[in-house]
């Protein structure tokens, strides 16, 4: 399995980093990809430093709309200058979170259209947030695309997953997906095509039943993938297989197979 989305900077990891990266491995994980926003700038280097210090460990650079208003021009020049790193394999997450409005708006959408351009410049296939912002995300990555990449955590409805899917992204899904009242994840999922599926855990949140309200780590994906592969009538190895091939090729561009 290939844990498409994990931040595995956060301080829940602090004092456990070692242990979460063994339990992956045991688990069957081989590749995790670290998300690499952080707390916004300047420190967006975070999950390159973790990704240097663990072989299954991969990166991504960028920053979260949460944290559009702390951009600068000097913020540019360092993700350029971080993609050059072999670790990098991926942009984001970028995107727009309406719920929040933690930086304005306006903000949100210049910065997220600036990085649409600088990840494209880079080669780097995008990994996307939306939350309540949903066609102004499709509308920004229609104008600048098109674009390889991943809707990460997506919850939409099949209606949005066909529109993200005509766009030519992967759909990654998580722990949500074996919650109770997911029906609406769940019937997006059983519509995504086998060659666009991915998965994740958008750890250390969104812990899957049994686990759900506890810390949630990489380990934790295997009831993740266990549902998902009820929900499409095949057994775990499958989805296993055609995600870590998803992924993989994904990433091709920089050099993972």
């Amino acid at each position: 399995m290939i844990d498409s989305h994990c931040h595995l900077d956060d301080p829940k990891f602090a004092d456990d980093l070692d242990g979460v990266i063994e339990r992956a491995i045991a688990a069957g994980v081989t590749r995790i990809l670290s998300i690499g926003t952080g707390d916004g700038p300047p420190g967006i280097d975070c999950a390159v430093r973790i990704a240097e210090r663990y072989e299954c460990v991969v990166a991504s650079i960028g920053v979260h709309p949460h944290d559009a208003s702390k951009v600068t021009g000097q913020t540019y020049y360092e993700l350029r200058k971080l993609a050059q790193n072999p670790k990098v394999v991926a942009f984001g997450e970028i995107g727009l979170d309406y719920h929040y409005d933690f930086s304005p708006r306006e903000v949100q959408r210049e910065v997220f259209s600036e990085q649409l351009l600088l990840a494209s410049e880079l080669e780097l296939p995008i990994v996307i947030h939306t939350r309540e912002a949903w066609e102004d995300t499709i509308a920004a990555l229609t104008e600048n695309g098109p674009y390889s990449g991943i809707m990460h955590c997506f919850t939409g409805t099949p209606e949005q997953a066909n529109e993200a899917l005509a766009l030519g992204l992967h759909l990654a899904f998580g722990g949500a997906i074996t919650f109770k009242t997911a029906d609406q994840i769940r019937a997006s999922a059983l519509i995504t095509p086998d060659d666009r599926l991915l998965i994740e855990t958008d750890a250390p949140w969104m812990a899957p039943v049994p686990n759900r309200g506890k810390r949630n780590e990489p380990a934790m994906m295997t009831e993740t993938v266990r549902k998902l592969a009820e929900l499409r009538g095949t057994t775990p190895a499958h989805i296993a297989e055609v995600t870590t091939g998803n992924f993989n090729r994904l990433m091709a561009a920089r050099g993972l197979h």
